[in-house]
C-alpha cells in the first residue's frame, strides 16, 4: 500500500483545500498520473500519483482543508495487467463493464496489434512548448495541417494563442500526422500533449482495430495503434452555462462570503472553473464601477431580429484582445492618469535626418527615422525626472536606473509593446536597427514574452495613421507614456514673423501619485528642446 500525501506548498503556506479529484476508488492509476488538485492561497497545485496501481480509497475529499503531508489517499500497488492471460483478461472485462476507456499498458496494446508490436517505438508526442514565464495555458488557434498528413521535422503543425503572442508548434520529428489530440478553440496547458506523429507507416493503426474502439462497443475515431485514445475539453466549455464543471471550493466560500453571483466572475481555471482569484477581480471590477439603480449592469445585448442577422457579425474576442482590454481598464483603474501637452517644432530634426539620412543607411545598413531621435530625447530627459521612470511598488517607490524603452507597435491582432532594453546606452544606428527587428517580429507575431517584460517607459507614436492629438493610457506598472502625432505644417511667429513650421504635438500621460506637475511639464519640455535643437543630444544638454 503506497500513500499519498499533500506535497510541499511552498513557503509560509501551511494548508490548502482540495479542489478536484480526478480520480474515485478502484480506478486504475499510473505512476506521476495526476490524481487531485489542491488550491491555496496563492496557487493550484496538481498532486501526482506517486506509484503505479489501483486507487483504493480516498482520506480528503473535495472541498476538506489539509496541511502538509497530511494524507490524501492510498494506493495499492500491481494490478497491472502484466500477469497471466487469465487476470488480463479479467480485468479488461472489468473496465469495459464499467464504461470507462483506461489507459492500457502498452505490452498489452502492442500484443493486440500482433506483428505490428514494435510499431508503439515509432510514435512522437507533440507537445505544448514553452509559454513563458507565468502564463500557465492557450488555445490552440489554427492548425496548418490535418490528420495523415505527411510532416517534415520542424515544420509548423498548429498556432497557438496566449494572452500576450502566438507561438508556432513545429513538428519534433518527419512523419505522419496519426492524431490530433487538441483541436483548433480548445484550451491546453503547459506541457500538455496536442498531437501525435507516426514516424512511419507501420506506427497506423491495422489489425489490432479493437484498440481503437470505446470499450462499451460504440463507434468512435479510429486510435494509432500504441496510443489511449484521449481528448480535450472544448474551449469555453466552462463557466455559467455548464452545470458539470464545479467550482473551486474556496471561490464558492469567497462568493458567498461577499455576495457575488457566478455570472459576475470569469473563471480561468481548468474548463472554466472559477477560482479564488477570479472573485476578488469581479469584487474589485464592482468597486471601481459602482452602478446605480437607475443604471443596472449592462447585460449581453439580445439577439437581434432574425431578418437583420445577415446585417452583424459576432465574433469572439482573441486572448490578445482580452488581455489589451483587461489592462487598459485596468491601469484607468488604479492609476491617478494625468496627461500634460506640448507641441515641438520639427524643423532642425528633419533638416539633420535629410542631411545624413542616405551616408547614415550607407555605413549602418538601416535607414533613419524620427523613433531613433524621440527614444533619444527621451532617455534624455529622464535622467533629470526620474520619477517619470519609476513604478509604485505598494508602498515604495521604485526609481529605474536604466531605460528599457517600450515601443507601442499595432499588429493585426492588436497593439502588442516590445521592448529596447538598455536604450538609454545604444546609439541611434543600433536604436534604429532594434526598433526595425522587434517591430518586423511583432508583425509577424514571433515576439516572446520575455521581449514584452520589463519594460520602465513607452512611446506610442499614433501618427503614423495620421492622429492629430491623443492621450495615451499607461502600460503598467510604468509611470510614463509619451504620445507622438502627425507632423502638419502651422504657421507660426517666428522672430517676430510668421512662418509655416512643420509641427507635432506631443502628449505625456503620467501616474500623479509619484509624478508631479512640475515634472511631467520639465519632462516634456526637455524632450521638446532636444528635438527642436538636436545637438544638444551630442553636449548632454
Amino acid at each position: 500500500m503506497t500513500e499519498v500525501r499533500v506535497p510541499t506548498l511552498g513557503e509560509s503556506v501551511t494548508e490548502a483545500t482540495v479542489a478536484t479529484w480526478f480520480k474515485k476508488p478502484g480506478d486504475r492509476v499510473e505512476a506521476d498520473e495526476m490524481l487531485c488538485e489542491l488550491e491555496t492561497d496563492k496557487v493550484t497545485v496538481e498532486v501526482p500519483a506517486p506509484a503505479a496501481g489501483t486507487l483504493s480509497d480516498i482520506v480528503a475529499g473535495e472541498g476538506e482543508t489539509v496541511g502538509v503531508d497530511a494524507l490524501l489517499a492510498n494506493i495499492e500497488e500491481g494490478g497491472s495487467g502484466s500477469g497471466d492471460a487469465g487476470s488480463g483478461g479479467g480485468t479488461a472485462k472489468a473496465e469495459a463493464d464499467s464504461g470507462e476507456t483506461k489507459e492500457a499498458p502498452k505490452e498489452e496494446v502492442a500484443d493486440a496489434g500482433g506483428d505490428q508490436g514494435d510499431a508503439t517505438g515509432e510514435k512522437v508526442d507533440v507537445m505544448v512548448p514553452t509559454l513563458g514565464e507565468s502564463v500557465s495555458e492557450a488555445t490552440v488557434s489554427t492548425w496548418f495541417k490535418k490528420v495523415g498528413d505527411e510532416v517534415a521535422a520542424d515544420e509548423t503543425l498548429c498556432e497557438l494563442e496566449t494572452d500576450k503572442v502566438s507561438v508556432e508548434v513545429p513538428a519534433p520529428s518527419a512523419g505522419t500526422l496519426a492524431e490530433i489530440v487538441a483541436e483548433e478553440g480548445t484550451t491546453v496547458e503547459a506541457d500538455a500533449k496536442i498531437a501525435v506523429i507516426a514516424k512511419s507507416a507501420a506506427g497506423k493503426a491495422g489489425s489490432g482495430e479493437a484498440a481503437s474502439k470505446p470499450k462499451d462497443g460504440g463507434d468512435a475515431p479510429a486510435t494509432p495503434q500504441g496510443e489511449t485514445q484521449y481528448s480535450m475539453p472544448p474551449a469555453g466549455n466552462g463557466g455559467p452555462g455548464r452545470s458539470d464543471v464545479e467550482d473551486a471550493p474556496s471561490a464558492k466560500k469567497a462568493m458567498a462570503e461577499k455576495g457575488v453571483s457566478r455570472d459576475q466572475v470569469q473563471g480561468s481555471g481548468r474548463d472554466g472553473r472559477a477560482m479564488k482569484e477570479d472573485v476578488d477581480r469581479a469584487v474589485a471590477a464592482a468597486k471601481s464601477q459602482p452602478q446605480s439603480d437607475a443604471q443596472p449592469k449592462q447585460a449581453p445585448r439580445a439577439p437581434v431580429a432574425a431578418e437583420d442577422e445577415s446585417r452583424e457579425e459576432r465574433v469572439k474576442m482573441t486572448r490578445l484582445r482580452q488581455t489589451i482590454a483587461r489592462r487598459l481598464k485596468d491601469a484607468q483603474n488604479t492609476a491617478a492618469m494625468l496627461t500634460t501637452y506640448n507641441e515641438v517644432d520639427m524643423t532642425e530634426t528633419m533638416a539633420l535626418r535629410k542631411e545624413y539620412k542616405d551616408l547614415f543607411e550607407k555605413k549602418h545598413g538601416v535607414r533613419l527615422g524620427f523613433m531613433s531621435f524621440f527614444t533619444k530625447a527621451c532617455c534624455h530627459a529622464l535622467k533629470e525626472v526620474p520619477e517619470v521612470n519609476a513604478e509604485i511598488d505598494g508602498t515604495d517607490i521604485v526609481y529605474k536606473k536604466f531605460v528599457h524603452m517600450g515601443i507601442a507597435t499595432g499588429t493585426p491582432t492588436g497593439l502588442v509593446v516590445p521592448v529596447i532594453r538598455d536604450a538609454d546606452s545604444m546609439s541611434f544606428a543600433e536604436i534604429e536597427k532594434a526598433i526595425g527587428e522587434k517591430g518586423k517580429r511583432a508583425r509577424d507575431g514571433k515576439l516572446s514574452m520575455a521581449e514584452m517584460q520589463g519594460g520602465t517607459f513607452t512611446i506610442s507614436n499614433g501618427g503614423v495613421y495620421g492622429s492629430l492629438m491623443s492621450s495615451p493610457i499607461l502600460n503598467p506598472p510604468q509611470s510614463g507614456i509619451l504620445g507622438m502625432h502627425k507632423i502638419q505644417e502651422r504657421p507660426m511667429v517666428v522672430g517676430g514673423e510668421i512662418k509655416i513650421r512643420p509641427m507635432m504635438y506631443l502628449a505625456l500621460s503620467y501616474d500623479h501619485r509619484i509624478v508631479d506637475g512640475k515634472g511631467a511639464v520639465t519632462f516634456l519640455v526637455r524632450v521638446k528642446e532636444a528635438l527642436e535643437d538636436p545637438r544638444r543630444l551630442l553636449m548632454d544638454l
